[in-house]
């Protein structure tokens, strides 16, 4: 793999050539997708932190007789309810929610590269803040920060990744880098449960703020690449205030040519079901196997489920969709049916009361239902055109969180508050899978077109080749 040349015409876009910066020859394939796998893995490992019991902790409890126990955590220190403290888990969306579609807008203005290390800044000062934090509001505040600096990084590093994988392998590139999510929640629960127990749950945000110092630097230090379809502020002409007006007449051109892509919107609809489930199992699993199975050490037990769950589900998604041929209908029928599967074996764990049972039902629905990363983001890519696929991407994500996650996690707390029994509680939680592959079967009968090659801004790029080759 040599250089990228300036101005060949074999290449698909542009190196954005900055003489202060470091070689771009570093950038291959290989290592820009192991770049963003880590950063991915440590943005989730923020999520399994806030939710494991080392460092959420358990709120006081007190007895009839009126003796009460302290609590542990964010909960015991700062008093919180189940229902705030589901609120804590989808503070984030409200920053990623403003956040998202501005960033989306200035990748075409500005180097999409340097905004995703704008964003990884925001997010390390966050994380600071949250370690700091000292009551429910300013720790919230901080939280929907750490959703800002995630904006830039979510709606982005899906189309680089697409952009330059093997184009018989970007599926499984895709599986790679989305298998990062639940490993990183994963490997929150384990850290979050070790270094909250061992040193209390503010040195679990300080650290993970450490761990993505070296990524924020290298963000801004590094030679920039550009996407396919987007045109870098260098060659951006006209005022300031032409460049404003055009932007935000843009976005909204942009948002409604996405809303016209059915196949998209029914991708996304399915997606936000899914979420809704998967969400609310990140944030309140181990309370709930604590509570259920009487687990002692529900953070590991549920950070190895989905370690293993996550890992061989996405990979096995990516490549079987590779393998059948990575086309739309083809990824919504993977979609629905391993989607069906798997909600038949999570719904069925949790009728089981016998806890070894329970882990090996969940496994195999976890596995299953996880497989639908590479996919789901495959179709999220190709419905659209290159120019649009930072703006799918950022409206994908948000619209998962806004109507998924962000009110599973506070409903099923406030659920369990009123019915007392996690059993049952995750029951019904569970069904909503259903829908989920209910939604996304019907758009295998959606008549389709891929739009990998379509750039109606740069229709004479359309065919060019991955940039990194010769």
């Amino acid at each position: 793999m040599g250089a990228v040349e300036k101005g060949s015409e074999k290449h698909s876009i542009d190196i954005d050539i900055d003489n202060d910066s470091a070689d771009t020859s570093w950038f291959t394939p290989w290592r820009l997708l192991g770049l963003f796998c880590v950063i991915n893995l440590i943005t989730y490992l923020d999520r399994g932190v806030i939710a494991s019991t080392g460092v959420n902790g358990v709120p006081e409890t007190c007895k009839p007789s009126g003796e009460c126990s302290s609590g542990t955590g964010l909960q015991g220190e700062f008093h919180l309810t189940n229902g705030e403290d589901g609120v804590l888990s989808s503070a984030f969306m409200v920053g990623l929610l403003i956040a998202s579609p501005i960033f989306a807008s200035l990748a075409k203005s500005m180097n999409p590269f340097r905004l995703v290390a704008v964003g990884l800044l925001i997010w390390t000062f966050a994380a600071i803040g949250c370690g700091i934090s000292v009551g429910f509001w300013s720790i919230t505040v901080c939280r929907m920060l750490v959703g800002v600096g995630e904006a830039s990084f979510i709606s982005l590093a899906a189309p680089f990744i697409d952009e330059n994988a093997p184009p018989k392998q970007r599926s499984a590139w895709l599986g790679i880098f989305y298998m990062c999510i639940p490993t990183g929640i994963a490997l929150g629960y384990v850290y979050g449960g070790l270094v909250g127990g061992s040193y209390g749950w503010r040195y679990a945000f300080l650290s993970e703020a450490v761990m993505m110092v070296p990524f924020v630097i290298l963000g801004f230090v590094m030679k920039p690449l550009n996407l396919k379809g987007i045109t870098n502020a260098k060659n951006a002409a006209g005022s300031s205030k032409d460049k404003a007006d055009s932007q935000t007449t843009s976005i909204f051109q942009d948002i409604k040519e996405l809303l016209n892509e059915k196949i998209y919107i029914v991708n996304v609809l399915g997606y936000i079901a899914y979420n809704f489930v998967i969400g609310a199992y990140s944030y309140w699993g181990p309370k709930a196997g604590y509570s259920i199975y009487h687990m002692s050490n529900a953070d590991m037990m549920f950070g190895g489920i989905t370690i293993v769950g996550g890992i061989v589900g996405t990979l096995t998604g990516g490549f079987v969709l590779d393998k059948l041929d990575s086309t739309i209908p083809n990824a919504f029928k993977l979609l629905s049916s391993v989607t069906f599967f798997g909600a038949i074996f999570c719904f069925s764990a949790f009728c089981f009361k016998n806890m070894y049972v329970f882990i090996v039902f969940f496994l195999i629905g976890e596995m299953l239902i996880f497989a639908t990363q590479g996919p789901v983001n495959f179709v999220s890519i190709h419905a659209v055109k290159p120019s649009l696929r930072p703006l799918a991407m950022a409206a994908s994500t948000v619209s998962i969180h806004i109507f998924g996650d962000v009110p599973s996690s506070p409903l099923v707390g406030v659920m369990q508050d009123h019915i007392g029994n996690w059993r049952t509680s995750t029951l019904i939680l569970t069904t909503v899978l259903f829908l989920a592959a209910g939604i996304w079967c019907i758009g295998i009968f959606i008549p389709f077109v891929d739009k990998d090659d379509e750039d109606m801004e740069n229709p004479k790029k359309s065919n060019k080749t991955n940039p990194f080759d010769d």
